[in-house]
C-alpha cells in the first residue's frame, strides 16, 4: 500500500519513521518550512539511547500525484483545516484515511469532506515531542496504534491496513470499538491537560498539597460523565488508569497542552475542552472544571494569537 502520513511532527513524524525502518511504501506531505527542516537535517528520532537519522520521501501539496492507498492523518487540531485542503489530491475512492487527533471534532469534519467510507478510527498513545532543532524526542517508552471501523462503517481494505501497519516496530490493534476508545483517549487528554494547565504543574506537583488529588478526580469523573451520556463510558480499565495518572504521588506526567501553554504556542482549547463543554451542555451535565479549564486557555489562546497577529 502507499502510505502518505500527513504531519511529520511528533506523532507522525515517529510512526512514520518507524514504517520507513519496516520497509513500507511511505511518503511524508509536509508544510515548507518542515520540508526545509528535514532536507537539512533528515527525519530524526532521539532519546532513551536512540540515535535515528533517515531521508524519508517528502513532498509538498504541488507534488502530490495521485491517490494513495492509505492517508495517516496526524497533525494539530488546530492544523486540520489547512490539512484537509492540502490532502484532497492524495483521496481517491479507495483511499483510507486514518486521523490521529485529539478529541472527536475532526471525525465530522473528515467525513464531511471525504465521506464514512472513506473514514477509520484511530487513537495513537506515544510520548514524544519536538526539540527546537525538529527533531523527535522520545520522552517515555508509549508507542501504540489502535484503528478500526467506526460504528455504522464497514470499510473495504480494513484487513490490509491492519497488515501494513502491523510489524514496524511498535505496537498495534485493529479495534472492534474504536468510537469507545477514541472517548476513552479524550478523557484521558482532557483530564491530564486540565489538572496540569490549570494547577500549573506536574501530576506529582498537584497531588502534593491538600486537595490536589481530590481535584484530579473530580476532573476524571466529570470527563467520564459526558462519555457515557454519549453512549460510550470508558471501560473500567481504561478509566482506572486515567484515575491513576492523574493522582500518582510524584509522577512529573504533564500534557502537550500543558508544554505548549508555559512555552507560548498555540493549544488545542476548543478541540480538547470546547466541544465537551459543548456536549455537556448538551446532555445537560454540570462540568464546572471542565468549563473552568476551557475558560482558562481560551484565555491564553486570545493572547497567542494577539501576539501572532501583532
Amino acid at each position: 500500500m502507499r502510505i502518505l502520513v500527513v504531519g511529520a511532527g511528533a506523532t507522525g513524524g515517529y510512526f512514520g519513521a518507524r514504517l520507513v525502518q519496516a520497509g513500507r511504501d511511505v511518503t511524508f506531505l509536509v508544510r515548507p518550512r518542515r520540508a526545509d527542516r528535514m532536507a537539512e537535517r533528515g527525519l530524526r528520532v532521539t532519546g532513551l539511547g536512540e540515535r535515528t537519522v533517515l531521508r524519508p520521501r517528502v513532498i509538498g501539496v504541488e507534488d502530490i500525484d495521485g491517490p494513495y492507498d492509505l492517508v495517516l492523518l496526524a497533525v494539530k487540531a488546530t492544523g486540520l483545516d489547512q490539512a484537509v485542503a492540502d490532502v484532497a489530491r492524495a483521496v481517491g475512492p479507495d483511499t483510507l484515511i486514518v486521523p490521529f487527533l485529539n478529541g472527536l471534532r475532526h471525525i465530522d469534519t473528515l467525513a464531511a469532506r471525504f465521506g464514512d467510507g472513506a473514514l477509520l478510527g484511530g487513537v495513537a498513545k506515544v510520548a514524544t515531542a519536538l526539540d527546537a532543532q525538529g527533531d523527535i524526542v522520545r520522552l517515555a517508552d508509549a508507542q501504540d496504534l489502535r484503528y478500526g471501523a467506526r460504528r455504522g462503517t464497514a470499510p473495504a481494505r480494513l484487513a490490509e491496513v491492519h497488515r501494513v501497519l502491523s510489524d514496524a516496530g511498535f505496537p498495534t490493534g485493529l479495534s472492534a470499538d474504536i468510537d469507545t476508545e477514541m472517548w476513552s483517549k479524550w478523557i484521558f487528554i482532557a483530564s491530564v491537560g486540565a489538572v496540569t494547565c490549570l494547577m500549573r504543574g506536574s501530576v506529582g506537583e498537584v497531588v502534593a498539597v491538600p486537595g490536589g488529588a481530590e481535584f484530579a478526580g473530580a476532573v476524571v469523573e466529570e470527563c467520564a460523565s459526558v462519555a457515557a451520556a454519549a453512549g460510550h463510558p470508558a471501560p473500567d480499565p481504561a478509566l482506572r488508569q486515567t484515575l491513576a495518572s492523574v493522582t500518582q504521588e510524584g509522577s512529573p506526567l504533564t500534557s502537550s497542552l500543558y508544554r505548549d501553554v508555559t512555552q507560548g504556542f498555540s493549544a488545542e482549547v476548543e478541540q480538547v475542552f470546547g466541544d465537551l463543554v459543548r456536549r455537556a451542555d448538551e446532555f445537560g451535565i454540570a462540568v464546572p472544571l471542565l468549563g473552568l479549564a476551557t475558560t482558562h486557555l481560551r484565555v491564553h489562546q486570545n493572547r497567542v494569537e494577539g501576539t501572532r497577529v501583532g
